[in-house]
């Protein structure tokens, strides 16, 4: 399990899919930034899920609300009061660590959704069993709740600013909920429609870990659908339905999702299940989805003071919307993608490291290649390929180090198809173009290639 992470957190760095952030001056922990690579990886995912959850359907509009919003959001929406992590400190060296994680350790589940003293109770019972990952001693104190929202003192120029601040979202639905009326008034939507949103958000993690599993700063992909109340359950079953889809056209392996039903719901919900992927360290949460109930609409009333409810302009009925929702990560998702792809192949007696993407998210679709960079007229040919496809696709020019070299480099990066320019293609105007998974490799007419990539790439 730890062998195959480092594995991968190897190849990120070295490749260029994901750095440490602020890595000149030590790094900054759980934040990461993402590489050349990694961006496009990142992208193709955002570029998908915006493509499935809008552009494809006439009943979801999209949003970009902001980072920062009114203090009183955050209020109403209860992450002040209770938007927080179960937390104990190690009396031996004063390491701050989740509870939840620590009884995890001994096969001990806690809920995230007990209350402080539920979760108490089942800590205390199994204390002598639970040594701190830091020291190895078994000495806690006991378990604090630690709030996860991080405070900030926008336009708040005070001494002491922290008792009135505002904060970085916590997450990005908070935004779609108190623009609902907006989109309403100012689009022809009507219920049932959705409001979906890619954005970031913060929160203040004591214990991040799992490589960018959970990290402070994250990016969220997030569908909000409001309906009927009495149409919630019947809505919700098809969003399930329809996110499941949506792994399997990503190329996940349906063998490594599974669905996991919540089992502790918090008092508004009708219903939760997580879409869960197999990582190297196990099943762990892909994407949320639940049925919130009125809950979310009721609140933002409740403090705004403005009226939330629906009126159908058919029937002249009233209510409050009830919603449902898809939440997932980029970061998760971008995990689960880089190790879907992650392959180890004996080739010749030697182990090839291949990303085996699906062409859609692989960050380079196409690598072209001289043969040999010491010659100017298969450089200035490759050039010019390179400058033609590089319109329709995102290529790469390689001329550096052998062409097996080159070949290898292009496997880790994960793209699909490498394009070299060689002696031959002087006088046949043709070229070699050798594909990642097989290896195999055919001469194809440049005047070909345009057509060729388009078949490729249409599968």
């Amino acid at each position: 399990m730890e062998d195959s992470i480092q594995k991968i957190v190897s190849l990120c760095k070295r490749r260029g899919f994901v750095f440490s952030s602020s890595e000149i001056y030590g790094g900054f922990a759980a934040i990461y930034d993402y590489g050349p690579y990694g961006v496009e990886v990142a992208n193709a995912i955002k570029r998908e899920w915006w493509k499935a959850m809008v552009q494809l359907r006439e009943d979801i509009v999209g949003l970009d609300s902001s980072i920062f919003m009114h203090p009183k959001i955050w209020e109403a929406s209860g992450h002040v009061s209770g938007f927080s992590d179960p937390l104990a400190e190690c009396k031996n060296c004063n390491a701050r660590l989740r509870v939840d994680h620590l009884l995890e350790t001994i096969e001990v589940f806690a809920d995230e959704k007990m209350d402080e003293e539920e979760i108490n109770k089942i800590f205390a019972e199994n204390k002598e069993k639970i040594k701190c990952p830091h020291c190895g001693k078994n000495d806690f104190t006991d378990v604090k709740k630690f709030n996860l929202l991080v405070k900030a003192n926008l336009g708040n120029f005070a001494e002491d600013w922290t008792k009135e601040p505002t904060y970085l979202r916590g997450e990005t639905c908070q935004g779609i909920y108190v623009n609902y009326k907006n989109v309403l008034d100012s689009t022809r939507v009507k219920i049932p429609f959705g409001i979906a949103q890619i954005g970031k958000a913060f929160r203040n993690e004591i214990t991040a870990r799992q490589f960018i599993f959970r990290t402070r700063e994250f990016e969220q992909m997030e569908m909000q659908y409001f309906v009927h109340p009495d149409k919630e359950m019947e809505e919700y079953e098809k969003l399930k339905d329809f996110r499941w889809r949506f792994y399997l056209d990503l190329g996940i392996k349906e063998e490594n999702l599974r669905w996991l039903q919540h089992e502790n719901l918090v008092f508004y919900a009708k219903e939760a299940y997580d879409i869960e992927y197999q990582f190297p360290f196990g099943f762990k949460e892909l994407e949320g989805i639940h049925a919130r109930s009125d809950y979310d609409l009721s609140q933002h009333t409740k403090f705004s003071g403005q009226d939330l409810s629906y009126t159908d302009q058919v029937s002249k009925e009233n209510y409050m919307p009830h919603i449902i929702e898809s939440s997932a990560g980029v970061g998760r998702t971008f995990f689960a993608v880089l190790c879907e792809a992650y392959t180890e192949e004996e080739v010749k007696g030697e182990t090839r490291v291949v990303m085996k993407f699906p062409k859609k998210l692989a960050p380079i679709k196409i690598a072209v290649f001289p043969l040999v960079k010491n010659k100017p007229e298969l450089v200035d040919k490759a050039r010019e390929l390179y400058n033609k496809l590089k319109m329709s696709y995102m290529c790469e020019f390689d001329s550096s180090g052998s062409i097996g070299r080159r070949y290898r480099r292009q496997d880790e990066i994960g793209t699909p198809y490498c394009v070299t320019v060689d002696f031959d293609s002087l006088e046949a105007d043709d070229v070699t173009v050798r594909d990642r998974d097989s290896m195999k490799q055919e001469r194809i007419k440049i005047e070909e290639l345009e057509t060729y990539f388009q078949e490729k790439y249409s599968k």
